[in-house]
Order: structure tokens, then sequence, then C-alpha cells
């Protein structure tokens, strides 16, 4: 009873939080799971058409996210220039107004470095039409170097998919964000509560929207113009080295 009221006042999960349905389904579909950090998140990887992903929940690595954090990343070899950024709207219209309100307030003169991709793309690229997407454009906004791809990558599939997802995955427009970004795709959202069916349909989503980059890429082919370098890191792994 002492240890478990002392995990409560250090503000970590209990031993017991272990996340048992996550797990099992894991293990049925054939994925990696294991439990990180003593118990403050947990990692599965698996494979799509024999190549790797990776999924983290825990806390978050971004500001704008409050709580706990489901992010997904996996290397796709896409073109450089093929950058395309997919938001919430709620989130899209609170990162522009700070955004703005810093400069106009005189707190910075540029764009720090530091500054995460998706703020920075908000700034630094147009917005793609989304308008032939009545169920999206109300709820998601888009950036993209090349606006035309947005729409291409949007096109079937993963179009339908996140419009099933404005239901029930977001139903609530909690801060969300697709991107890909130097041959990777990314995604990350805020997930209080890891419940099998909110991460299994995270990883659906993200698969579609991988397959469907790499359909994108196909269509727009190499435009060979270069596009700024957004510079830092889109991503902070666990430490792993402690594994659960």
């Amino acid at each position: 009873m002492l240890e478990s009221f002392k995990r409560l006042l250090a503000g970590k999960p209990a031993e017991s939080a272990a996340w048992p349905d996550v797990a099992d389904w894991a293990a049925r579909q054939a994925l990696n799971f294991r439990r990180v950090r003593e118990g403050e998140g947990f990692v599965i990887e698996g494979l799509l058409d024999e190549m790797p992903w990776r999924l983290e929940w825990g806390p978050p690595q971004r500001a704008y996210i409050a709580g706990r954090e489901l992010r997904m990343r996996m290397e796709l070899d896409l073109p450089g220039d093929l950058q395309m950024l997919l938001m919430a709207r709620p989130l899209l219209v609170l990162l522009e107004r700070q955004t703005y309100e810093s400069f106009t307030e005189g707190l910075q003169t540029q764009i720090d470095t530091g500054t995460p991709e998706e703020v920075r793309w908000l700034v630094m690229f147009p917005k793609a039409n989304l308008n032939m997407y009545r169920a999206l454009r109300g709820r998601l906004g888009a950036v993209s170097a090349a606006p035309a791809s947005v729409p291409l990558w949007l096109e079937g599939p993963l179009a339908q998919q996140l419009e099933r997802a404005l239901g029930t995955l977001l139903q609530h427009d909690p801060p969300f964000v697709l991107m890909t970004l130097r041959g990777r795709l990314y995604l990350r959202m805020q997930l209080i509560d890891p419940d099998l069916a909110a991460v299994a349909a995270a990883v659906s989503l993200f698969e579609t929207a991988a397959r469907q980059a790499l359909r994108a890429a196909a269509q727009a082919g190499e435009s060979g113009q270069e596009w700024p370098s957004t510079g830092s890191t889109a991503w902070q792994s666990f430490d792993d080295t402690k594994p659960r």
C-alpha cells in the first residue's frame, strides 16, 4: 500500500498499468510490444509490406499536446520535396495565432530552428485546397511545399479512413498531426487513454497514410525542386535501455 501511495505522489502509473489488451492484440498481430521507463509508456514495432514502423505512447514531446501522446514514424524513402502536413483544424488555428502573436508582439523576428517543423511549415508553406473533401475540410487543414500533392495523398482510402476517424479516434478534435518529412511519415496525437480501439485505429490510419503517400509520390513524380531544410528533428525516442 505504501508503494502504491508513493507512486501516486510521484505521478507515475501503477505497475498494474500494463495495457494487457494492447499487448495481447499486438501479439495476435505479430507485433513487438514492450513497456518502457518503468510503466510511463510503451513501444510497438511492426512491418508494413516488409517496411518497419514504430509506435510510441507516453509523455508528450510537443508543448501543444497535454497528458499523453501517441506517435508513429516510418521510413518510406519518399522524395525529399514531398513535404505534406495534415493537422486538426483547431490545432492549426491555435498554432497560427500563437506564431502571429509572437511576431507582432516583437517576441521574435525570425523562425527559430528549435520550433517544431509542423509549426514552421504553417508559415513557410501554402495551404492545400481541401474543398473537394467536404467531410474533412471543416475539421482538418493542410499545408505543403507542393500543395497539389495533398489531394493525391488524400484521394480514396486515406480520405475515407480520416472521415471515419473523425467520428471515433478524432471525435473531439484532439491535437493531431500527420506529415511526410525527409522521406518519412509521422503521426502524432494527444491520447490520454491508450485503449485498444484507439491504438488499433491509429495503426490502421497510419498504414493507410503510408500506402497513400507512396502512391502520391509515384503519381507526382520527382519535381527536382529543392525546398528549404527544416533543420531540426521531428522525433525524440524513448530511452530503450530499460525495456519493460
